[in-house]
This record gives structure tokens, sequence and C-alpha cells, in this order.
């Protein structure tokens, strides 16, 4: 199973929807909860390629996106094969 990294806020319904989607895959991640912490905001908008919102999604090396982007992989069939695809 491939690593998954996301980085969230307490508060954001998007990264719940999110992290649901990783749970109903039985998929473990590391959750880095940027909430009040600019340090960790600006290292995700620099891995993220500017983006700044949440959350903000890896799978492996591979930056996936968003929970928009989350979800379209999982309806195209292309999730599951990133999930299992080793770390």
């Amino acid at each position: 199973m491939a690593k998954v990294t996301i980085y969230t806020t307490s508060l954001c319904p998007y990264c719940h929807m999110a992290k649901e989607l990783l749970r109903e895959k039985s998929v473990t991640f590391e959750e880095i909860d940027v909430t009040g912490r600019a340090e960790l905001r600006a290292e995700m908008r620099d891995k993220a390629g500017g983006r700044n919102t949440v959350p903000q999604i890896w799978i492996g090396d591979r930056h996936v996106g968003g929970c928009d982007d989350l979800m379209c992989l999982d309806r195209s069939g292309k999730l599951d094969p990133l999930l299992s695809a080793s770390a």
C-alpha cells in the first residue's frame, strides 16, 4: 500500500470527506493538521506548487491535489491502483 499524506484543518468539511473516503478504502494515512500552524501551511504550499487550500493529498510521491481531485480519481477508477502501488 502506498504511503498517503493529507494536510488538513480541523473544521474543513472537504478534509473530513477526503479522510472518510480513504477510511472506507481501509487506507492508513498520515494527517498533518495545519490549523493555526503557519509554518506547516507554508510547507504544504511549497510542496503543493503554491496551492494554499486544504486538503492537499499525496499518494506516495505524487501530489493528487484536494478533495475534488481525490473524488475524481475514485470515480474514474484510477484511485485504487494508485493506492495499491508500492510506496
